[in-house]
């Protein structure tokens, strides 16, 4: 199983970065698909998500700011990101999961992309 997220770097405030995560070794579109992001000194949080079925949720704190979405062919997931604050600065993760009652719970993680938000 592999999770590589690419995309992440420097940008102004105001600025928009559009991260990816390439999946591969499992079935992508039966996993929900998040993103989750870690500043300095905090503990991981959750900024989005994606079921199989495409219905998401959003971290109030970037509502109307970036979108998730999700590719199964290429099985690939993406976070547009705009508007973007100095509080938006973290390590952006991959998150894949799969949960099937109390029989299954898969969960894999990416190596994490680095967002500076900074003028």
């Amino acid at each position: 199983v592999q999770l590589v997220e690419s995309g992440g770097g420097l940008v102004q405030p105001g600025g928009s970065l559009r991260l990816s995560c390439a999946a591969s070794g499992f079935t992508f579109s039966s996993y929900a698909m998040s993103w989750y992001r870690q500043a300095p000194g905090k503990e991981r949080e959750l900024v989005a998500r994606i079921t199989s079925g495409s219905s998401t949720y959003y971290a109030d704190s970037v509502k109307g700011r970036f979108t998730i979405s999700r590719d199964n062919v290429e099985s690939t997931v993406y976070l547009q990101m705009n508007s973007l604050k100095p509080e938006d600065m973290a390590v952006y993760y991959c998150n894949a999961r799969f949960v099937y009652g109390t029989s299954y719970d898969y969960n894999y993680w990416g190596q994490g992309t680095q967002v500076t938000v900074s003028s």
